[in-house]
């Protein structure tokens, strides 16, 4: 059992971060919780303050609010700089792992998928998303409205789980019956436009999967357990041997999952890795992917 908890620390603290989060809000917004007479944080993930003195935004809000022409306030843009500053420093899409309440929601439907087996069902571009997030922009800058925000489940659920839910319910249903019954991976893998924004932040965090090729054999069970699977092309790991997609969410499933520990998080130049080895065992060009496609919009994919 310990050794299992170990093995999985990660999926473990990242469902307490995401229930941490949401029970500060939660405790603050319903209950007047405080410590030493302030608020821990006030608010939703879209906007709040941490002991009534820094404020923080959601950088992706703050850009559409900034296209409708109507000003952000000196707060907003701070708060939005900070946050943005944050996932710079740790991967941009670690929001999606391990703050987002919807990643619990699409993991719920992947395991449920998995036991139903419901067949192959949609295939989806996952350069969707940054579809979604030109057309959430673009939406915002014409109509004078943060487009996305009005109708993101992400947004409904929680601010939902915070101060009541009401049809919120219904988006979030939605989203976990297309992940579990029409395509895997469907949300945030391919339409989630704010998953997109923060993946342009991911592509310069320092903080990184670090990938060890000469302990690699080729099992496949790294692509099996990862979210985003074609960001680990292992013929080009094993020559950088760092995960440098921003569309890894630095969620430690890979980690956990392999059963030779190839994989561990790592800060890129922090110490100079190891000249690059030879795979102990050549890299199948069958069933893995072997190419990184999760290029910004405008880039065509590498074949």
């Amino acid at each position: 059992m310990i050794e299992r908890l170990i093995r999985y620390r990660y999926q473990v603290f990242r469902r307490l971060t995401q229930a941490g989060i949401v029970a500060l809000f939660v405790a603050g917004f319903r209950w007047d919780w405080t410590l030493g007479g302030l608020e821990p944080v006030a608010g939703n993930l879209s906007a709040s303050r941490l002991f009534g003195a820094v404020p923080l935004a959601d950088p992706f809000a703050a850009v559409q609010i900034g296209l409708t022409g109507h000003g952000l306030l000196s707060d907003a843009v701070l708060g939005a700089l900070i946050v943005a500053g944050f996932y710079l420093l740790v991967g941009g899409r670690a929001f999606c792992a391990w703050v987002c309440p919807m990643n619990v929601v699409t993991d719920a439907a992947g395991a449920l998928r998995r036991r139903l087996s419901p067949g192959p069902g949609l295939r989806g571009d996952r350069r969707l998303r940054y579809g979604a997030l030109s057309l959430a922009l673009a939406l915002s800058a014409v109509t004078g409205v943060a487009a996305f925000e009005w109708v993101s489940p992400v947004g409904m659920l929680q601010r939902g789980l915070i101060y009541g839910m009401g049809w919120g319910w219904l988006a979030v249903l939605a989203v976990f019956l297309f992940d579990a019954l029409l395509l895997r991976h469907g949300w945030c893998g391919h339409l989630c436009p704010l998953g997109a924004f923060y993946s342009l932040l991911g592509r310069f965090s320092p903080l990184r999967v670090r990938f060890a090729p000469e302990r690699c054999d080729s099992c496949g069970v790294c692509h099996q357990v990862c979210p985003e699977p074609q960001v680990l092309p292992l013929r080009a790991l094993a020559r950088r041997r760092w995960v440098t997609s921003g569309n890894c969410t630095n969620c430690g499933e890979c980690i956990a999952a392999c059963p030779q520990d190839c994989f561990a998080f790592g800060v890129r130049g922090w110490r100079r890795p190891a000249p690059p080895q030879a795979l102990a065992r050549p890299v199948p060009a069958g069933p893995l992917p072997l190419t990184d496609d999760t290029n910004p919009p405008g880039r065509a994919a590498r074949t």
